[in-house]
């Protein structure tokens, strides 16, 4: 059945670039994603100081949700009705091998407040919706790969049910050096038909 919905804008982060709608907005050469994602906030303009407390996952959604709302021009005072529906592999795990590191060091035994606080894969939903005043709907699903039925079907819902105006959703997954965002946000405007075929293609483009 065809979707009532459309795709607004998406975006990218792989392979040491940053994409909206399909076209380059930042690209670098560092070859660690921690000096990667400092640069494309720099670069970017991002504005947010809590960014360098974050984790690597966390820099990774919040720069890609950051790139598309930030495209929409969305009033900083005005609470969004935007829920939020990201999904990815591992959960949290690059950050649960530093804090199991903290705990097994039985010499110097200091687990960091700061590190624990990312061992949950929805903190960085958290980040996003404190500078963006998203109050909505929001969840975090595990899959061995993007699983497109699912976030269509599943962000369609909301929106027919009346939960959020707009979704944010898509892919957030990293394990070290090895990252990659894919985030696209769904409304009733659009030129991109919100459906598991256009989401599969937008995210191999």
């Amino acid at each position: 059945m065809a979707s009532n919905y459309h795709i607004k804008s998406y975006c990218h982060i792989k392979n040491q670039t940053v994409s909206l709608n399909g076209q380059i907005v930042f690209e670098d050469d560092s070859k660690l994603f921690p000096d990667f994602i400092k640069n494309a906030y720099r670069a970017l303009d991002t504005k947010y100081a809590k960014f360098f407390k974050m984790d690597n996952l966390s820099k990774l959604a919040f720069i890609a949700a950051d790139v598309l709302l930030k495209n929409e021009n969305l009033n900083p005072e005005k609470e969004e009705n935007i829920a939020i529906v990201f999904s990815n592999k591992a959960a949290s795990l690059d950050t649960d091998r530093l804090h199991q590191e903290a705990i097994q060091n039985k010499n110097n035994y200091f687990p960091s407040p700061a590190v624990f606080v990312y061992t949950l894969p929805n903190i960085c939903i958290g980040e996003i919706s404190i500078k963006y005043k998203l109050f909505s709907e929001n969840s975090f699903f595990i899959f061995d790969s993007l699983n497109a039925e699912h976030l269509a079907s599943y962000s369609n819902s909301l929106l027919d049910m009346k939960k959020a105006d707009q979704v944010l959703c898509g892919w957030i997954d990293l394990d070290e050096n090895q990252y990659e965002a894919f985030l696209y946000l769904v409304s009733k405007n659009g030129k991109i038909a919100h459906s598991k075929e256009q989401i599969i293609t937008l995210y191999n483009t």
